[in-house]
């Protein structure tokens, strides 16, 4: 393992890197896919997917062909260029971010320090909220442009859903920077050489946690997608390959917030007491953030939707005061 100094990437090699990026995030969204069905199966009592391939196992590239070759669908009142941007705009978004997740440190590679992540900006948190909040757009002009009532409806909600919980999700990780002194993700976690931050910081990652599921539109906070009362929300007009794209983004979304909880608040690639060779650093990452899409999958099976008054509520009333308070009780602990 390298030490922790500033180093040069050719270009090839960030090149190849953003390769990298997108094809893992393109190879795991069907893995978690294929994980919740299975998982939502057992939680049910059912068998979930078991007919295509080796127990079901084909069954998420089975659902990408079905989509990919569904005639293009778009309502005679959308707005063309925005209808079909709108999906692009997730997908770009969620792929930009999840590059900034660190799978390692900087390694020795053929003779060249290759860092085992897609970029380490030294505004990692900035960065991810900078994207997120340009995600936004692509739920927004999806429900808009398309033309149809219950589609602006789920695109509305999920903009004020949207900004009631990026604020204490934001004030969540700002617990964390206090603490570690520093924004970049790979120096957060390697200033939990001796303990996560899990621990000093259990209340921060608690609200993480529950603002991220909001965050993703995961149950019990999928008001967006509320299909009982908006038939299927801000994608409702949307078929084939674009609605694929959204399906996408959103399983590459909850990853990133995997990712970033595994990276802020369990340490990253550090196991405690064990010094985790470079090989095996990636794999220790996944292994957490396949820990946390568990998590997102057994709530999905276990909570209720909750009213949409009891969602605003309870993001404005008790999360934000809860992330505030934590806040300023980490900033006096550093500062004393």
């Amino acid at each position: 393992m390298l030490a922790a100094v500033e180093y040069y990437e050719p270009w090839w090699i960030q090149v190849i890197k953003a390769v990298i990026v997108f094809a893992v995030g393109l190879q795991l969204v069907p893995l978690v896919l294929l994980a919740e069905r299975k998982l939502l199966g057992r939680f049910q009592g059912r068998y979930g997917p078991n007919r295509v391939g080796p127990y079901g196992a084909l069954q998420p590239l089975a659902d990408i062909i079905k989509l990919l070759t569904k005639e293009q669908f778009q309502p005679r009142t959308a707005v063309g260029t925005l209808f079909v941007i709108a999906p692009a705009i997730s997908i770009i978004t969620a792929v930009a971010a999840f590059a900034i997740i660190p799978f390692g440190d900087v390694q020795d590679i053929f003779g060249t320090p290759v860092g085992l992540y897609g970029l380490d900006v030294s505004i990692g948190p900035l960065y991810l909220f900078a994207f997120g909040a340009i995600a936004f757009y692509g739920i927004m002009l999806g429900g808009w442009a398309s033309g149809s009532k219950y589609s602006f409806l789920g695109a509305m909600r999920g903009a004020a859903q949207l900004i009631s919980y990026e604020v204490s999700q934001g004030l969540a990780l700002v617990g964390v920077v206090i603490t570690a002194q520093t924004l970049s993700l790979t120096e957060i976690v390697r200033a939990q050489e001796g303990m996560w931050y899990v621990v000093p910081q259990f209340v921060g990652f608690l609200i993480f946690m529950v603002a991220s599921f909001a965050e993703t539109n995961r149950a019990p906070f999928d008001l967006v997608e509320a299909d009982a009362e908006l038939v299927g929300g801000y994608n409702t007009e949307y078929g084939g390959g674009r609605f694929a794209s959204y399906f996408f983004a959103e399983y590459l979304n909850v990853l990133v917030v995997s990712g970033i909880a595994t990276t802020v608040f369990f340490g990253g690639w550090l196991i405690p007491g064990i010094d985790t060779p470079g090989w095996a650093q990636p794999l220790v990452v996944l292994g957490k953030m396949m820990g946390f899409v568990f998590v997102f999958i057994w709530v999905r099976a276990t909570l209720p939707r909750l009213r949409y008054d009891q969602l605003m509520s309870f993001g404005w009333k008790v999360l934000l005061p809860l992330a505030t308070l934590n806040v300023l009780v980490t900033a006096i602990l550093v500062t004393v």
